[in-house]
């Protein structure tokens, strides 16, 4: 049976009934508790004091009950707090175990709850659409349908070289950056076209495969966007098969959709105008996110994960 304190009504009462002398077995009857906890509240009545003292020492007992507050040393107060500036997540900073932290991964959450730490350094939280949302983008002509790539690679989920692209948008809509997500080492490409124009992804793109290995990369899944609609000259040139998520479905490139959100965080807001800033930014902001370690990775990098992907293949760089 589940033990209940006394409640201010029940000390009252016992405060009453010992004032008229009544024996704590018939209390204890009547009130239909043990004979301790009365005895206890007795006891303290017959020092001169009241029911309300005791409460009041009850409360005041009360709040010493319980699990001590963790108080991290400063010094590892000020590793998390450096950790979570380049980008790491609690879960990263325990699991890679590069220095000895002294709780576990939800009680730093609970820190950034309690505000100990700045809680607008974690990463956002997923967007929901509206119950009776109907999309009315992405009504692109033929193309190859996402649900054709698991019968292209049974072993999709797990072989290398799969991506998911996307562009993000800047300012005004004038000015985009390809992104391009390795599924298996979740590295992220980051590509400054010319303009956000078809011809202009197609040129970016074509630049770009022309300075990786051939064959390196198998397939990529794009969103609906028109900007994609010369994919069968990438597809014909670069010997890659090309594949399009469904029409408002981020959840068929959710890595994708993540890293967007990350890389906005990062350094790519929508304020800003891609215009105004050329490859080398672009891809220094890509290159902080490949070089946090993740939890899925088994706490390696991505760029770890991917460079162990390569077999000694020569690759200078991934942008």
């Amino acid at each position: 049976m589940t033990y209940t304190h006394l409640t201010t009504d029940e000390l009252v009462m016992i405060e009453s009934y010992h004032r008229q002398n009544i024996p704590v077995a018939i209390i204890a009857n009547q009130m239909k508790r043990s004979r301790q906890p009365i005895y206890k509240v007795i006891n303290f009545l017959k020092l001169g004091h009241t029911a309300l003292d005791f409460y009041t020492q009850y409360k005041k007992n009360k709040k010493r009950c319980g699990r001590q507050k963790i108080v991290l040393p400063k010094k590892q107060m000020t590793y998390i707090q450096d950790k979570v500036a380049q980008g790491w997540t609690p879960d990263v900073i325990v699991g890679r175990a590069e220095t000895a932290i002294d709780c576990s991964v939800r009680t730093i959450y609970r820190m950034f709850k309690n505000r100990v730490f700045d809680v607008a350094t974690l990463p956002m939280k997923g967007k929901r659409k509206p119950n009776g949302h109907e999309e009315r983008r992405g009504k692109q002509a033929f193309k190859r349908h996402i649900s054709d790539r698991e019968n292209d690679y049974p072993s999709f989920k797990e072989e290398f070289g799969h991506i998911e692209g996307d562009t993000i948008v800047g300012v005004r809509h004038k000015s985009a950056v390809i992104t391009l997500v390795e599924r298996l080492t979740k590295v992220i490409i980051a590509i400054k076209p010319a303009g956000r124009k078809a011809c202009d992804i197609e040129t970016a793109l074509n630049q770009w495969f022309q300075g990786i290995p051939k064959n390196l990369f198998k397939s990529i899944t794009f969103d609906c966007g028109k900007e994609f609609s010369n994919w069968k000259s990438l597809c014909n040139q670069h010997d890659v098969s090309i594949y399009f998520a469904d029409p408002g479905t981020p959840s068929q490139r959710a890595l994708n959709e993540n890293s967007n959100g990350l890389l906005r965080k990062d350094g790519l807001p929508k304020e800003m105008d891609f215009n105004q800033v050329d490859q080398t930014f672009i891809s220094s902001v890509a290159d902080k996110r490949n070089n946090i370690p993740r939890k899925s990775l088994d706490y390696r990098t991505p760029l770890e994960a991917f460079l162990s992907h390569l077999n000694g293949m020569g690759l200078s760089s991934l942008n």
